[in-house]
């Protein structure tokens, strides 16, 4: 169960990091992470695959210019180009389903229905 509480916890988080770049309303402004300069996977992602100019100005943007709107659309535009939230969406899917097998090494019940809907519940919500 310790286990399976550290696969979910990280979907979870996962999630979350997601929603800074969802271009549909979550209930959480886009872009705050950036704002916050908390770096996230999408973006540590996307700064490991861009060339070595687009890596200096996103870490500029972040460092200097985390509060200007079109400066923080930049970053989430280049996350998204780059490959960022297809990753991190892969990286949240393969981290359910490991919670998911380890659950089904459980007896089949009503407890670990309920924490089946815990696992689908955490990584497609909306919100």
């Amino acid at each position: 169960m310790k286990a399976f509480g550290e696969k979910v916890g990280i979907a979870f988080q996962i999630k979350d990091d997601l929603f800074d770049y969802a271009s549909q309303d979550v209930g959480k402004p886009t872009g705050n992470d950036i704002k916050e300069k908390k770096l996230t996977l999408p973006l540590i992602y996307a700064l490991n695959n861009v060339d070595k100019e687009t890596k200096r100005k996103m870490i500029y943007i972040i460092k200097n210019e985390n509060t200007r709107k079109s400066k923080v659309q930049y970053i989430i535009d280049v996350v998204e180009k780059n490959g960022g939230i297809d990753y991190t969406n892969n990286k949240m899917i393969e981290y359910k389903k490991q919670a998911l097998e380890l659950l089904h090494s459980l007896p089949a019940s009503e407890i670990r229905n309920g924490f089946e809907d815990l696992v689908n519940f955490v990584t497609d919500r909306k919100y």
